[in-house]
């Protein structure tokens, strides 16, 4: 771009700035989608004093405009019951300017969020932090005060990496997130446990660091000594569509689990290769995947979190005490191996999920092989301000020592 034209772009917008045009600091007036002046037009998600949220979206020639959010019910609408929006409606102004406020606040944390224009589901086009999604890619809006939230500059960070990889098992490319503690790559000797961290049904392998801030938990937690340094792998819980029965009972997902996923990264980073030093937990069809895959391998993982996920749960019986029963009828060798060698089972679960009355079967089951589990039972439902919490308290329990059975 030439100077001049760059120059002159920059005078159009501090001049609008300047006289009072459309260009508003806090909320902002359609122009024309090709024109992006410096600063954006619009501000698209603004966080008011008292923790509600106003959205905007410019979409002049759009009929309809919802603000989206799969984190923030009940105070943004998900289109349940039947005949509820799907989305926070937005009113249109004579600029073509789309806004609403929420109509009470949310709690401190970050909140992923998109619009529905006209039915089409749309992408945040002035968000600067992004999280992935099973089926796409949501903004993020940070409501501040969570405990997990803010970057701490006076402590050490580890670092998040992507991981490709080829899974015989599976005959495809998968990926995985790594996280690596601080001082990792100073040092060229010591060995580090590892806990495989699961996401649920509607995320991937980006989200426990993207909207769980899995990475600042476990800094926060080594930096005060809480929490033994260790390395997190975030593996993807689904499957290609073609080889999943359904997503809770994906045998295939242990197969790359064990066969593909811990030989590299056994090979690859310093870990500890030992059930010993092998954790695994999950949330929601990562808890399930957990139960299913770590809960049955006590040869492999002896130190589990289950998060928001019961026995049993997505089999043809439903959530009842009968699916618990008739999962562990089918897994009692397994179980009885993991009341000799498993350590911990972590178990959490929010009073109002609807998977709740799961909770009690499970534990039964727990009681009755005599596993050694911690249950926490948490206020809310199947939320990440939930599993944030349940990660912060399961953390610092892993690879203690353990007293004699």
């Amino acid at each position: 771009m030439p100077v001049h034209l760059r120059v002159s772009a920059f005078l159009l917008a501090t001049g609008a700035l300047m006289s009072g045009g459309p260009v508003v600091a806090q909320g902002g007036t359609c122009l024309k989608p090709w024109y992006t002046p410096l600063p954006p037009p619009v501000r698209s998600v603004e966080v008011l004093p008292d923790h509600r949220l106003t959205f905007r979206l410019c979409a002049p020639e759009a009929r309809e405009v919802l603000a989206t959010s799969p984190d923030a019910a009940p105070v943004i609408p998900q289109g349940f019951p039947a005949g509820t929006p799907m989305g926070l409606v937005l009113t249109r102004d004579a600029s073509g300017l789309w806004s609403g406020t929420t109509t009470g606040p949310v709690a401190p944390g970050p909140y992923r969020y998109g619009f529905r224009v006209d039915g089409v589901r749309t992408v945040d086009p002035y968000a600067r932090s992004f999280s992935q999604t099973r089926y796409g890619i949501e903004a993020v809006v940070e409501v501040p005060g969570a405990t997990f939230q803010a970057w701490d500059a006076t402590i050490p960070h580890g670092a998040v990496a992507t991981v490709d990889y080829w899974s015989k098992s599976l005959k495809v490319r998968r990926r995985a997130h790594v996280y690596t503690p601080p001082g990792y790559e100073k040092g060229a000797a010591a060995r580090y446990p590892v806990l495989y961290l699961v996401h649920g049904s509607g995320d991937n392998d980006d989200s426990w660091v993207s909207i769980g801030h899995a990475n600042q938990i476990l800094d926060r937690l080594i930096a005060s000594g809480e929490a033994r340094p260790m390395i997190v792998v975030m593996p993807d819980g689904h499957l290609p569509d073609a080889d999943r029965a359904t997503d809770f009972h994906a045998a295939g997902f242990g197969a790359d689990l064990t066969r593909d996923l811990i030989p590299l990264i056994d090979g690859t980073y310093r870990t500890v290769p030992t059930a010993e030093a092998r954790a695994m937990a999950g949330l929601s069809m990562g808890g399930s995947h957990t139960i299913r895959e770590g809960l049955t391998r006590p040869d492999t993982f002896h130190w589990l979190g289950i998060f928001s996920m019961g026995m049993g749960v997505g089999s043809q019986t439903g959530v009842s005490a009968k699916a618990t029963d008739d999962f562990a009828a089918a897994h009692d060798d397994a179980l009885k191996a993991a009341a000799r060698s498993v350590h911990l089972v972590y178990f959490g679960m929010g009073r109002e999920d609807g998977l709740y009355p799961s909770a009690a079967p499970t534990v039964a089951v727990l009681d009755r092989y005599r596993i050694r589990h911690i249950y926490r039972e948490s206020g809310g439902g199947h939320t990440w301000i939930n599993w944030r919490d349940y990660l912060n308290e399961f953390a610092p329990m892993l690879f203690q020592p353990v007293r004699p059975r």
